[in-house]
């Protein structure tokens, strides 16, 4: 299993919405990013990641579920770009902010400290555990 964080405006498609979504989840749509992008093929089904609020919140709020792999995104007209599905899976009970992320030493070399724009992107395995760990998870 591999470990992702997917990034969202709160306003455009909160972690509430996306809890609502339910069983059947939500087509992680509207990336136009390589990078982003080959991050998303290289996603399997049963992979997880934290769903992370940009703008002024700044924290991963919840984790979700890869549960359809990457197909082409309807909403890209050029072709070029596709998307995953995902469905929510659970709360963070603490958020994690990005503040607190930076200020962890174990989390220096995360992407989402060096990369910090990019909306899709790996997580190692330890770092996840931290990051857990800091949101109050087992």
């Amino acid at each position: 299993m591999a470990y992702w964080l997917f990034k969202t405006e709160a306003d455009t498609f909160s972690w509430e919405m996306q809890k609502k979504k339910g069983a059947r989840g939500e087509p992680w749509s509207g990336v136009r990013n390589f990078q982003a992008a080959a991050h998303m093929k290289a996603m399997k089904k049963g992979d997880l990641g934290f769903f992370y609020h940009t703008g002024d919140e700044k924290q991963i709020v919840g984790i979700v579920e890869v549960i359809g792999e990457y197909r082409p995104d309807p909403t890209d007209e050029s072709g070029r770009f596709g998307l995953v599905d995902v469905k929510a899976m659970k709360d963070v009970p603490k958020p994690v902010t990005l503040a607190a992320v930076k200020a962890n030493p174990k989390l220096k070399d995360m992407v989402l400290v060096k990369a910090a724009r990019l909306s899709v992107q790996p997580v190692k395995d330890s770092e996840w555990k931290e990051v857990c760990k800091m949101g109050g998870l087992k």
